[in-house]
């Protein structure tokens, strides 16, 4: 006997008993056997509500509100009993029985049964040593059927180890073994169920949605955990609403003024059947139609919900149901109801006059206009919620649960042939077994429990069609199975779906329209991260996925295209010859050169005549051949820049222009050297003969040649990409490596320059414009400057220095005379 309920006292004869405290617990059903089970089943769903004055002891609960489905659990339950006992190889020659109790919906209700069915109801005589004690009188219990009223019993019968096996308790905070450690259930957890919602939500795309729980621990926990993979997956609840059946109509109402004002299309409703029967109504009554439902196992395959003619709300939605089962010989055995004919019960009294609609002799039934039960009724004919065998998966539950005891007993009591009926059974043993057992039902259905006590989840994707007769079809359209690796958990079949409002589009259900690839998301203030505004990725950034967060920059060898979802390789941007303005430049060098071949032919044509001898003839020809290379090397500049043409350009110019200036340097010095020789004692000539000449040209060259060596040397021009000065093109140069190197070149050219005045003038007038033109030149055309300045000083020194001297040779032969020469024209020659 259980302590907390039973006193020991003693009677007139000093007799030491134990009694139950208040009034006894009776079974509505019971049968004896060998091995008790204990069952608790809310037969009804509701009770009167009573307002105690506590002036006198309180009447017992009054049960209302009879509930079909419970009877049919009871009736698996009876059913796997029975086939146990006639089963030779189970458990042969161990008999069992059963009680089963009320509930009422009741945790209070569901507490003290539970503790009736361990403590029994007998005054026991107890003996001296150990008062009050004796074996449990159930070695398990089947029920209950919510999460709420399971974790109330096993809260009370964990600590003495009587195992609780639920068909229908789904709450994840059941498999907490340190809280309950005797809970057993052959339903799936809620903590896959909500995943697996969650999982449904984001493969259709909703991001955006409404949500509806129970406000008991199924609701609430279930929720939490839909809530929180929720988020994980990047889908946001617009509100989130809890109540309970027996809550005030304003509460109700303000539920359905929350959806109302909702934006959000779908709806998950993670309820128990008898609350979407209270939501169902309302939603009717101010015609709130045309959302997508998503729904919860509890409501989501049970025809109570689809008797009413307002379920037409729901038509569309999808949601869970434990897969489809079928026991053979327990649909008939159900419906066989004669087996409760009995009139002497209440309550069976109650139940059959429900079932069919009518009313015994006796009954205190306030029906009117009703037939008189015979109690010889058919149901052939009949039409409600106890003849519906749409929840054949959790009447199955019940069946795996009734067998999974009975494994249990078969395998402690060392069952063969026959059993041995001297092992003492205790509940603790029993549920040891009980979590190590693993078996097929005749169907071939396997039963195992987890560590946590769980089975294996596994649930179909159920889709409510409306037919033509008024009539909801339950069509299985996937199938969510969570020991399968995570992407392949969920599978669908979305060919056959009907959405809401019997639409064939998959309904939208969004905060914000997804962002195309081109943009990224950027999230509204103060919203939810589902709310958001699309914003086009920045120039050279790309996204090229829908929905993204960020934009990615693209390589600097490429460049956003138009739409900013895919990066393109950059332009390559240099000077070449298939483009007009280097055709011009090539144009402009050949005519050089071929000008300067021109002049040198006539001057060699006329070279013995005194114009030619009189300027030096020797380093005229150098001159002019030194222009040539001038002109010439301006070409390689033009072209894709390679290691080769790098350091080649600006040397090859270097030296070649200070070769041309180093001859016109070599025949001015000449021209002073005379002038001088005409003074009194003057011998200076002696010193500058054509050998000499030819020495000062070599040794000017040799010094610029030296530091161009020195340049290639230490900091060579190489080929170099440069991605900052355009965005959208590379700009293939050369990168002058030693800038030191550089600006020696061009003053080198400068110093030798500034010591001939015509040189002097054509060099600044050249090169002191070209800097800052260069520098600021964008790309290829700081290159086209380049080019221009190279071919302007060529031009100049070519024209200055010899078209005077043609001219005269070809139109004024007449002054081409040793008299002219030596005359006034011998001052300005040069």
């Amino acid at each position: 006997c259980h302590p907390l309920l039973l006193v020991v006292s003693f009677s007139q004869a000093e007799d030491l008993v134990c009694r139950e405290r208040g009034d006894p617990e009776n079974p509505q059903l019971s049968k004896d056997g060998d091995v008790i089970l204990g069952g608790i089943f809310s037969f009804h769903s509701s009770w009167k509500i009573r307002q105690e004055t506590y002036m006198h002891k309180p009447l017992p609960l009054e049960c209302i509100s009879l509930n079909f489905r419970e009877f049919q659990f009871a009736q698996a339950m009876i059913f796997a009993i029975e086939e146990i006992n006639n089963n030779i190889d189970l458990l042969p020659g161990i008999s069992l029985g059963y009680k089963m109790y009320a509930s009422c919906g009741s945790i209070a209700r569901s507490v003290r049964v539970a503790l009736s069915l361990t403590n029994g109801n007998e005054v026991v005589s107890a003996p001296t040593e150990a008062p009050c004690t004796r074996p449990a009188q159930v070695q398990a219990i089947i029920g209950g059927s919510s999460s709420s009223t399971s974790m109330a019993i096993a809260t009370v019968i964990g600590p003495i180890h009587i195992p609780l096996i639920s068909h229908y308790a789904t709450c994840a905070c059941l498999s907490d073994k340190t809280k309950y450690p005797s809970f057993l259930r052959t339903i799936p957890s809620d903590y896959y169920q909500s995943q697996a919602l969650a999982q449904l939500v984001k493969h259709f795309g909703w991001t955006w949605v409404g949500a509806i729980r129970t406000n008991d621990d199924y609701g609430n926990n279930g929720m939490a955990t839909f809530t929180e993979t929720a988020q994980q997956l990047g889908i946001c609840l617009e509100y989130s609403v809890a109540f309970f059946r027996t809550d005030s109509s304003d509460k109700i109402k303000n539920i359905i003024n929350i959806i109302k004002a909702s934006t959000s299309k779908v709806i998950v409703a993670f309820l128990a059947v008898t609350d979407m029967n209270v939501l169902l109504q309302t939603l009717s009554h101010h015609n709130v139609t045309g959302y997508q439902w998503v729904g919860s196992e509890s409501w989501m395959i049970d025809s109570q919900t689809t008797e009413k003619d307002i379920h037409h709300i729901l038509d569309g939605a999808i949601g869970l149901s434990i897969p489809k089962a079928h026991v053979s010989g327990m649909r008939e055995f159900i419906l066989d109801v004669k087996t409760l004919n009995s009139t002497s019960n209440k309550m069976f009294t109650e139940f059959w006059e429900t079932l069919f609609n009518c009313k015994f002799k006796q009954s205190n039934s306030s029906a009117e206009n009703q037939r008189e039960c015979t109690g010889h009724e058919d149901l052939t004919g009949v039409k409600n919620s106890y003849t519906d065998m749409s929840l054949m998966p959790i009447f199955n539950n019940v069946y795996k649960a009734v067998y999974a005891v009975a494994h249990a007993l078969h395998g402690i009591l060392g069952c063969n042939e026959t059993c041995n009926y001297n092992v003492q059974l205790d509940p603790l043993t029993i549920l040891q077994h009980m979590r190590k057992i693993n078996f097929k039902t005749k169907e071939g259905d396997e039963v195992y429990f987890n560590e946590n006590g769980d089975p294996a989840a596994k649930y179909e994707i159920i889709n409510w069609q409306p037919t033509e007769n008024g009539i909801v079809d339950f069509v299985t359209v996937g199938l969510y199975d969570a020991s399968l690796p995570a992407d392949k958990q969920l599978s669908l079949q979305l060919e056959s779906v009907i959405w809401a409002q019997n639409s064939k589009q998959v309904p939208v259900s969004v905060c914000s329209e997804k962002c195309p690839p081109g943009t990224r998301k950027f999230l509204q203030k103060g919203k939810p991260v589902c709310c958001y505004d699309c914003v086009r990725c920045a120039e050279g950034e790309i996204s090229n996925i829908t929905d993204s967060i960020t934009c990615e920059r693209c390589h600097p060898e490429s460049w956003s295209n138009d739409r900013r979802d895919a990066c393109v390789k950059k332009e390559a941007e240099f000077l070449s010859y298939e483009e007009i303005m280097g055709v011009l430049l090539t144009v402009a060098a050949l005519f050089g050169t071929c000008m300067t071949a021109v002049v040198a032919a006539i001057f060699f044509t006329y070279r013995i005549t005194p114009i030619v001898r009189a300027n030096n003839s020797e380093l005229s020809f150098l001159l002019l051949f030194s222009l040539t290379l001038c002109f010439l090397c301006s070409l390689t500049f033009i072209g894709r820049p390679s290691e080769w043409s790098c350091m080649l350009r600006h040397t090859a110019f270097g030296i070649t222009f200070v070769l041309c200036i180093s001859c016109v340097l070599g025949k001015t010095i000449v021209v002073l050297m005379a002038f001088r020789a005409t003074l009194p004692g003057s011998n200076v000539m002696k010193w500058f003969w054509p050998a000499q000449q030819r020495l000062s040209v070599v040794a000017f060259t040799l010094i610029q040649v030296v530091i161009c060596m020195l340049w290639l040397t230490i900091s060579p021009p190489f080929p170099f990409k440069n991605f900052t000065q355009f965005k959208d093109k590379i700009i293939l140069e050369c990168a002058l490596g030693s800038a030191v190197g550089f600006w020696a070149v061009l003053g080198y050219i400068g110093l030798l320059a500034k010591l001939i005045t015509i040189s002097m003038l054509i060099f600044c007038a050249v090169w002191i414009t070209f800097i800052p033109a260069y520098v600021s030149s964008p790309g290829k055309f700081s290159v086209a400057v380049e080019i221009f300045a190279i071919l302007a000083s060529s031009f100049g020194l070519l024209i200055c220095t010899f078209i005077p001297k043609c001219y005269i040779i070809l139109l004024k032969p007449e002054k081409n005379t040793k008299k002219n020469m030596m005359g006034k024209g011998a001052s300005k020659s040069f």
